[in-house]
């Protein structure tokens, strides 16, 4: 922990770096090869350059002033819905408060978006919660699963690699993480026998009662099979875990042959004995996929197969404190509940959907190409996500000089990128590794003029770090 802290110290250093590189650039007059800093550190469509969706902002910003509903602006629909969407706030308003868990008719609507998503299997509104954000519904639901004074302590099973928000959640109340490691030289697949192997290794340390999985994956950019779903669901069932499963990626889909798969359909298809105990916690967020609102805070978690004992506890939790922003609550509803084809703004919604689509297939593409075409770089096949999450395969020399300045190889790797590419990427510790290996994450969520940009800087300095510690 005390290595890991001192990580965090130095990645917040590397923060600011890029905020100082960004200032100097466009102001200290001095030569760079490059006139801006790229940051792809994070998975923020906004930030990277994507441009929001006309609908969404239309419709936001008439239920901000209303005085626009009446404006021949903007197409029929978007007005009809922000009157909608105002309809349903207390006092008119989109700055009253909210039901805790969220605005009863847009639960319902999230509820049919999943019953569409999923063939026509039901979904019942009071399984559903909006909350601020995906990662605030994970770290409650793990509140109610981890007992802080239990002995030996409580454990969750979490993929390796992972983002660390998650990881930090279960340390800080007290439970372990058990890590199992996806298979990097099968892209990243999920694996039931590595399972296997990490519910042993918990034996004697911890008493595991979860299993955490990314589908599609962060960083790790894999989409998991229907055999996969189905082989997970059975290890949860067996092991008597209750699954949290992150979907946040849902949409975002690209790989050949490859499709998403939810959790609760396959479920559900699987019949008893399994479609009626495993207890599953479904994850989803307006900040990810093509909506890309990371500013607005809303997410949702549907919960099936508790127990109403521990869906009474879960409702008192989620509703001490104060809603989810309702701004970001509309955005869900919108994202769930786009427009349909006849209404004005369909034929422009869908055009931006498809152009996101397009740029993000062209990065897939375009990044396998070039990384794997640079010596010292392995990048598997990016089927789903919005991250690349290369291997580095660094020299002795690279790795000893990193061990001189007190770094971590691949946080020393990216620094310097940062420094003499300007392009701020996040170092693979940070999102766990086997040991000896060494990764770099960053967002392919970019306009296409920004990812070839990018590749060009990447190479160039990549084959100049490489011959100076060759």
């Amino acid at each position: 922990m005390a290595a890991r802290g001192l990580d965090l110290i130095l990645h917040r250093a590397q923060v600011k770096l890029c905020d100082k590189l960004q200032a100097k650039t466009q102001s200290d007059g001095v030569r760079r090869p490059y006139k801006e800093v790229i940051d792809v550190f994070q998975g923020d469509l906004h930030r990277a350059g994507m441009k929001p969706l006309t609908f969404v902002r239309q419709v936001l910003a008439a239920c901000v002033y209303p005085p626009l509903i009446n404006s021949s602006n903007l197409p029929l629909d978007v007005r009809q819905r922000a009157q909608e969407e105002l309809g349903r706030c207390v006092g008119g308003s989109v700055g009253s408060y909210s039901a805790a868990p969220g605005i009863p008719e847009i639960i319902h609507s999230i509820s049919e978006f999943i019953k569409r998503r999923d063939g026509g299997i039901p979904s019942h509104p009071e399984n559903i919660y909006i909350s601020p954000g995906s990662q605030w519904s994970i770290s409650n639901i793990l509140n109610v699963l981890v007992n802080r004074e239990a002995s030996p302590r409580t454990g969750v099973l979490i993929p390796v690699p992972c983002h660390n928000k998650t990881v930090l959640s279960i340390t800080q109340l007290g439970a372990v993480a058990v890590p199992y490691y996806l298979s990097e030289e099968q892209g990243w697949a999920l694996q039931v026998e590595e399972l296997q192997r990490a519910h042993e290794s918990a034996k004697g340390v911890c008493n595991p009662v979860a299993l955490y999985v990314i589908n599609p994956g962060n960083p790790a950019g894999y989409v998991q099979s229907q055999k996969s779903v189905l082989e997970v669901i059975r290890f949860a069932w067996e092991k008597r875990l209750f699954l949290l499963v992150d979907e946040l990626y849902q949409d975002c889909v690209y790989g050949e042959n490859c499709e998403f798969v939810s959790y609760k359909r396959a479920l559900s298809e699987m019949g008893p004995p399994f479609s009626g105990t495993v207890e599953l916690a479904s994850f989803h967020s307006v900040s990810k996929g093509f909506s890309g609102e990371c500013g607005l805070r809303a997410g949702y978690v549907e919960l099936v197969n508790l127990d109403p004992a521990v869906m009474k506890h879960i409702h008192t939790l989620f509703s001490k404190d104060a809603c989810s922003p309702v701004l970001g609550q509309i955005a869900l509803n919108l994202m769930t509940d786009p427009p349909k084809p006849g209404d004005p703004s369909y034929l422009l919604y869908k055009q931006e959907i498809e152009q996101i689509r397009t740029v993000l297939v062209h990065s897939v593409k375009k990044v396998h190409e070039v990384v794997n075409s640079l010596p010292g770089f392995s990048c598997p096949p990016i089927e789903g996500g919005l991250f690349a999450f290369p291997r580095l395969h660094l020299t002795p020399k690279a790795i000893q000089k990193a061990k001189e300045l007190g770094l971590q190889p691949d946080t020393f790797y990216c620094t310097r990128l940062l420094e003499e590419g300007g392009v701020f990427t996040g170092p693979g510790w940070e999102y766990g590794q086997k040991e000896g290996t060494y990764h770099i994450r960053f967002c392919i969520a970019v306009p296409q003029d920004v990812m070839e940009e990018l590749l060009r800087r990447l190479s160039s300095f990549h084959m100049t770090f490489m011959k100076d510690f060759s």
